[in-house]
């Protein structure tokens, strides 16, 4: 058990993004998932991937416990281990400016630069770790 990264997966930034995340949880402990497929309609998080202002969701999956927004980045940290356990400090800052500057590059993922849409990456090891 592990974590859940609930993304955007019609956006390019959010899938580069997840790709990079892939790469640095060198112990595989996060899976993946589109916001658009099945798993996350399931369990309602289907309409965090608007584009006025979308959001990732971080599902931790050892008591259930849903992050959003900027708390999603810290408790990313915290899944990565390592030197990304640093994001925390990010909690020294108000919610609310956390919140705002999130949604400001949300807001703005689909200006901004990315590679290939997820569906393109041929790598079968981040594959295994994607769930529909």
């Amino acid at each position: 058990m592990g974590w859940i990264l609930f993304f955007d997966g019609e956006c390019g930034f959010c899938s580069s993004s997840v790709r990079r995340v892939f790469r640095l949880d060198r112990r595989g402990r996060i899976s993946f998932a589109p916001l658009q497929g099945k798993l996350a309609a399931s369990l309602g998080f289907s309409n965090h991937a608007a584009k006025d202002g979308g959001t990732m969701v971080l599902l931790r999956e050892a008591d259930g416990r849903i992050f959003t927004h900027s708390d999603s980045w810290i408790e990313l940290g915290a899944a990565l281990g390592g030197p990304w356990r640093i994001c925390a400090l990010f909690r020294l800052v108000p919610k609310p400016l956390r919140d705002w500057v999130y949604r400001t590059v949300a807001a703005n993922r689909y200006r901004l630069p990315a590679g290939p849409l997820l569906c393109e990456v041929p790598d079968p090891a981040l594959r295994n770790r994607l769930r529909d």
